[in-house]
C-alpha cells in the first residue's frame, strides 16, 4: 500500500465531503447545481475510488465502485419508503443519486472493456528498451490468452496461450496488485539457461546478431548509458535486445528465494531453470538493468493479465504513437 497516495486520496474525500456540504441552499428541479457542489461530488467519487485501490486490485476496486455506484443509482426507490406513482414529482432526487445515474453506465462500460477487451498500461521503466521505452502508453490484449473473470482472473473461455517471445503483461507475484511487463522466454517445461549474455532454449543457443549500438538515459541516474544493440532470434521469432557489456551476466545477490526456486541453479556466469507447469519465463529486453525471472522466480498462468500489442500515446515522443509491439 503506498501510504503518499492513500493520505492523498482521503485528502480528496475529505476536500469533496466539505464542498458538498458548504452549499446547503436548496436545489430546485431542472435547476443547475453549483459549481463547488459538482466539484464536490467529483472529488468524493474519485476519491473513495481511489481509497479502494489502496486496498485492493485495480480490478476489484473498479468492480466495487461500479456496484456501489449502481447501489446509489438504482436503490434509491427502494429506501425511499413509498411507491414510484406515489412519489412527489415536484420533489428532486437527490444530487448523488443524480450523478450516480449519470456516471453509471460510462464506468460499466469501462469496467467491461477494461476487463474482457482492452486495457491501458504505462510502461514505468526502462527494462523492455529498445522496444518500449519510459512514457510510452500501451494497450494490452485481454483476450488473447483466454476470456477471465475479473478480479479472480480465472480463465472461463480458452483461447491461446502464451507462445515464446510474446510481450506479456502480468500480475507480479510477488506482490499481485503491481503489474509487470515482460517478453515470454520459457514455456512450460522449457530449460531456459542463460551464460555470459547468451540465451538457450531446452539446450539451443538463440542467435544474437550485432546491430550497432543504442544510447539511452537511465531512470533513476540521469547519466546516458551507451549498450550494445542486439537482435535475437526466439524460435521464429526476432526482437530488438540491448546489453551492457560493463555489467555482469547476474548479481546473484540479488536472487531472491521464490517458489519453485530448486528447480534453478545459479552460478557467477548465469543460470539454468526448468520452468514448472503452468508457469512462465520472462525477462526484460533490457538484459542488465530488468528485475525478471532470474531473481524473483517464474510467473503462474492465473497471474497473466494479457498481451501487449500497441503504443497509442507518448506525450514525449508522438511519433511513438501507432507503433507495433513486437
Amino acid at each position: 500500500m503506498n501510504m503518499n497516495w492513500l493520505y492523498f486520496f482521503a485528502f480528496v474525500t475529505f476536500i469533496g465531503v466539505m464542498l458538498a456540504a458548504a452549499n446547503r441552499d436548496p436545489i430546485e428541479p431542472g435547476e443547475e447545481p453549483p459549481v463547488i457542489l459538482q466539484a464536490g461530488y467529483l472529488g468524493i467519487f474519485v476519491g473513495i475510488f481511489g481509497l479502494m485501490a489502496q486496498f485492493a486490485s485495480l480490478s476489484a476496486a473498479m468492480l466495487m465502485f461500479v456496484v456501489l455506484i449502481a447501489i446509489v443509482a438504482y436503490g434509491y426507490k427502494l429506501f425511499e419508503g413509498k411507491p414510484a406513482e406515489a412519489a412527489d414529482k415536484t420533489k428532486r432526487i437527490p444530487l448523488s443519486v443524480e450523478y450516480a445515474r449519470d456516471f453509471f453506465p460510462i464506468l460499466l462500460v469501462v469496467f467491461l472493456l477494461r476487463s474482457f477487451l482492452v486495457e491501458p498500461f504505462q510502461i514505468p521503466s526502462s527494462s523492455m528498451r529498445p522496444g518500449l521505452i519510459v512514457g510510452d502508453f500501451i494497450l494490452v490484449n485481454k483476450f488473447a490468452y483466454g476470456l477471465r473473470m475479473p478480479v479472480t482472473n480465472q480463465v472461463v473461455i480458452p483461447i491461446d496461450m502464451p507462445k515464446r517471445g510474446d510481450v506479456m503483461v502480468f500480475h507480479f507475484p510477488e506482490e499481485e496488485k503491481i503489474d509487470y511487463i515482460k517478453r515470454v522466454i520459457g514455456l512450460p517445461g522449457d530449460k531456459v539457461e542463460y551464460r555470459n549474455k547468451k540465451l538457450f532454449i531446452n539446450g539451443q543457443a538463440m542467435s544474437q546478431q550485432d546491430n550497432g549500438t543504442y544510447q539511452y538515459v537511465a531512470d533513476e541516474a540521469f547519466s546516458v548509458v551507451t549498450t550494445a544493440r542486439k537482435v535475437e532470434q526466439l524460435g521464429d521469432r526476432s526482437h530488438p535486445i540491448i546489453i551492457d557489456e560493463s555489467k555482469p551476466t547476474l548479481t546473484t545477490m540479488n536472487v531472491k528465494d521464490f517458489p519453485n526456486r530448486d528447480a534453478c541453479v545459479y552460478s557467477d556466469d548465469g543460470f539454468v531453470c526448468q520452468v514448472p507447469e503452468g508457469h512462465y519465463f520472462t525477462m526484460g529486453d533490457n538484459r542488465d538493468n530488468s528485475a525478471d525471472s532470474r531473481y524473483w522466480g517464474f510467473v503462474p498462468e492465473r497471474n497473466i493479465v494479457g498481451k501487449a500489442f500497441l503504443v497509442w500515446m507518448n506525450f514525449r515522443d508522438l511519433k511513438r504513437i501507432g507503433t507495433l509491439i513486437n
